[in-house]
């Protein structure tokens, strides 16, 4: 059996009102959330990687770590196809950073499968919220396994995977042998909407809850105190103001739409 695990995050809806808390974390209760855009892709990827294994037996795992109503995004990638979920739960866990999430992802990953081990860990290019597109290889190191980051295409034939990673005037041809952590970008493949009888039958999936103490992590590992880094200061975005009309009453628009650029030294 080949053991997928999808790592998820819900992060806040990039559209409401974001904010920050006192203590410079992320206001995470007082706006709507919804699963991580860029890691409906990674699930994409491991329900194609099972598609693509006829008449084998591949499950798919989707695991979160966050506060109480990020067990949405988890029902959102049981909704997609996903056969099981697994949320970390702890209020411990609040205000940690990446270093402790590759930690208590790790942890949960081990647990999940066991001496079996996945052998294919797939996140996101990043989070929306973060966007630190750092934590799958910290999750690798700690697993132990290779890395294969940033890929825009994904093709595998039985324990090889290949993909391509755009770069700016050049694209890479990477090569694993699983398991390995995969991160996959927006360009990867359009991720599937949830179906009516996808929605149905999530309810019916299994999705267990850990804490820290599941796992075998100290709290004094994790959270905002055990951080190596902090956010210092914050500041509000300033209101939109009222933008500037550029009036053309007698041929002269052209002229002063100039003027306004050079002024604004956008040309």
């Amino acid at each position: 059996m080949t053991n997928i695990v999808v790592c998820v995050k819900y992060v806040p809806d990039a559209t409401a009102d974001r904010r920050f808390e006192d203590d410079n974390t992320v206001d995470r209760a007082g706006v709507d959330g919804l699963l991580s855009e860029l890691d409906e892709y990674a699930v994409e990827q491991a329900l194609q990687f099972r598609e693509k294994r006829e008449g084998e037996k591949v499950g798919i795992t989707a695991l979160t770590v966050g506060p109480e109503e990020a067990v949405d995004a988890i029902r959102k990638s049981l909704q997609m196809g996903a056969d099981a979920g697994v949320h970390v739960l702890d209020d411990a866990i609040a205000g940690s950073d990446y270093i402790a999430t590759s930690l208590v992802l790790a942890k949960a990953i081990e647990k999940i499968k066991g001496e079996s081990g996945a052998d294919l860990v797939v996140c996101g290019m990043a989070s929306t919220d973060a966007s630190g597109s750092v934590v799958p290889a910290m999750l690798a190191e700690r697993l132990g396994v290779p890395q294969v980051t940033l890929a825009s295409t994904v093709e595998s034939q039985g324990d090889q995977v290949h993909i391509t990673r755009d770069n700016e005037g050049s694209t890479e041809v990477v090569a694993a042998t699983l398991p390995i952590v995969l991160s996959v970008t927006d360009q990867s493949g359009e991720a599937r909407y949830p179906s009516f009888k996808g929605i149905m039958a999530a309810k019916k999936k299994p999705l267990e809850t850990w804490s820290l103490s599941d796992l075998g992590v100290d709290a004094d590992d994790v959270g905002l105190s055990g951080a190596w880094s902090q956010v210092e200061d914050t500041t509000a975005r300033p209101p939109r103001t009222v933008g500037e009309i550029v009036t053309d009453e007698d041929g002269s628009g052209a002229h002063a739409l100039v003027e306004f650029l050079a002024a604004k030294k956008f040309i």
